[in-house]
């Protein structure tokens, strides 16, 4: 069921109604069709130079999320239109016809919002629940703010995972009560992953240039790999969380998605400060800068990178695109240590789920208050909610862990403060950072994610192990980079390293990207091939041919939503695993 508001459903209806019109008889000037897949600095160049405006870069993407996202494959990534969305891009060509030499470097690009971060206009924001349609946000997130203030468009919203993953351990990623389901535009049987599908599924099918998603854990890097497209994972505290529907203050964040490296630093430029709304990004002024100068295509030479096996083994397949990747690497001049050993991995988990579930309380109430227009003001109220209207938010999977959130005390219990302290300190300083400083390491590398798997709305996601978990938990740095395929479905790698190395982060995933350039265009294809796409033109400042993709029977052709999932990895688990979240 999907809840447009009507401003905004008018707007991409009327766009798609006139583009298939008859023609009048004196036709005006056709409107300018850019090339959906390009850059920002190529889309920049173009309308600096007059050959294309923001209305019609706005324009574009709207009809082609009513072509191929609303309709056609049927994506649905995209909950609504901001109904000013056109108004604002005119809005932006003046200002830069006014000052055509000076303006700011996102001026007229447009970006999607993720349904959990707040806006002070006509569109809702709801994190997928129907509980939270009504009164829109009473202000813009600190985050909606800065992309404003960097010359944005503020296209509309995305889908996401309801609640961003954290109602219950049996949900599929990318179903909101509120959108439906958000499927992966490379196979449209499997997971988006989640909780930022619709952000990532609408960046790689070209309906947007970038979108912005929010991770607790795995939120951001999860999809961003399974729709084959750059994400990160900033460190917590970089960028304000201020006016974003929170799960917990000691992981989340805001990230950027993108289709290259390049085009996610220039948006992490634009998140990035200090917001005296969040006291989290106290320091963040003093790390926080022009990312886009650590774009080196040579980034990878004499860096020291670690390869954490005991990541590896969600399939056969993926570990193959790792070694692949890991041969780029020392190709472009990097020193890899494989393997290295990275502390505490299986001893941190019970610990993450302890302090999610008294931070989402928590936080969640604190959220609320803030709009108190709204038809329920506290998780109690979500959960009474939820049962009285269990038709549509409950037709799948339930919300256990919403009523064990709802048992915990207040943040002054020991349990939650002993939780707090064991988690950070094992997946931070005892973890990650005593792993990069065994062997005077850079980065780590792992696989973010083995391919995605079949949707399985019955039995929820069966995703296997992941690479990202411990940098979520420690609050460090991530950055996901596509890496190869198996039979069309995106697999990527995850550079992670201690806090604040966004800038060593970037100088990695550059170099690693302008070395392989593995990242395809999606064609929409209802079931795995044995056979993947034609690769893109080459990123910016192309150095290498695209890598190679990787075919074996570890991913067989599968009929869709009634079929069996794909078996789990047999990947060592923490005792309690937290949904990917955020």
């Amino acid at each position: 069921m999907k809840i447009w508001t009507v401003p905004g459903w008018a707007l991409l209806s009327g766009i798609a109604a006139a583009a298939s019109a008859s023609p009048p008889a004196t036709p005006p000037a056709a409107p300018v069709v850019p090339n959906i897949y390009a850059s920002i600095p190529t889309l920049q160049k173009r309308m600096d130079q007059g050959q294309l405006s923001a209305e019609d870069l706005a324009r574009a993407f709207i009809m082609r999320i009513a072509a191929k996202d609303q309709s056609g494959p049927n994506v649905n990534s995209v909950l609504e239109i901001n109904p000013d969305a056109l108004e604002i891009a005119r809005q932006r060509d003046e200002q830069r016809a006014s000052a055509p030499t000076s303006h700011p470097p996102l001026l007229g690009i447009p970006v999607l919002l993720k349904d959990n971060i707040d806006t002070g206009d006509r569109m809702q924001t709801t994190a997928g629940s129907l509980a939270l349609v009504g009164p829109p946000a009473p202000r813009d997130a600190t985050v909606a703010l800065k992309l404003r203030a960097a010359g944005m468009v503020l296209l509309g919203k995305t889908n996401l995972s309801e609640w961003a993953n954290f109602r219950s351990t049996h949900a599929s990623s990318g179903w909101s009560g509120r959108g439906g389901l958000t499927r992966n535009p490379y196979v449209l049987n499997r997971s988006a992953c989640g909780s930022s599908s619709g952000s990532a599924a609408a960046v790689a099918a070209g309906f947007v240039t970038v979108a912005i998603g929010t991770e607790t854990d795995g939120s951001v890097i999860c999809p961003s790999a399974a729709n084959g497209i750059v994400g990160i994972k900033p460190t917590v505290g970089l960028v304000s969380r201020a006016g974003i529907i929170p799960i917990s203050h000691s992981q989340d964040t805001a990230g950027p998605m993108a289709r290259t490296v390049g085009d996610a630093a220039r948006l992490l430029t634009a998140m990035a400060g200090s917001d005296p709304q969040d006291p989290a990004t106290r320091e963040a002024d003093l790390h926080a800068t022009d990312y886009t100068r650590f774009l080196d295509p040579q980034g990878l030479r004499g860096k020291r990178i670690g390869v954490v096996r005991a990541l590896t083994g969600y399939s056969p397949a993926t570990d193959r695109i790792l070694d692949q990747s890991i041969a780029a690497m020392r190709a472009a001049g990097a020193i890899v240590i494989d393997p290295v050993k990275l502390p505490h991995l299986n001893e941190f988990g019970d610990a993450e789920f302890t302090v999610l579930l008294y931070e989402f309380k928590h936080d969640l109430n604190a959220y609320l208050a803030t709009r108190p227009r709204l038809k329920v003001h506290s998780l109690a109220d979500l959960i009474a909610y939820n049962k009285a209207h269990a038709d549509t938010e409950m037709p799948w999977f339930g919300q256990e862990l919403f009523l064990k959130a709802e048992s915990m005390g207040p943040l002054t219990d020991k349990a939650y403060l002993d939780a707090r302290q064991k988690a950070h300190r094992l997946a931070g300083p005892e973890g990650i950072d005593a792993a990069l400083a065994a062997q005077h390491l850079d980065a780590l590398v792992a696989p973010a994610q083995g391919p995605a798997w079949v949707t399985d709305l019955v039995n929820g996601d069966n995703d296997g192990g992941n690479g990202y978990g411990t940098a979520a938990v420690a609050g460090y740095p991530s950055i996901t980079v596509p890496a190869g395929f198996v039979h069309g479905l995106p697999v990527g790698v995850v550079f992670f390293a201690g806090k604040w190395s966004e800038p060593t982060l970037i100088r990695i995933a550059y170099g690693f990207e302008q070395h392989t350039h593995a990242r395809r265009r999606p064609h929409f294809f209802p079931t795995v091939l044995e056979e993947t796409p034609q690769a893109d033109a080459p990123a910016e400042n192309a150095t290498a041919p695209a890598a190679a993709s990787v075919a074996t029977p570890s991913s067989t052709p599968v009929p869709a939503a009634s079929s069996a999932p794909v078996p789990a990895a047999s990947v060592p688990a923490p005792a309690t695993t937290v949904p990917t979240s955020g």
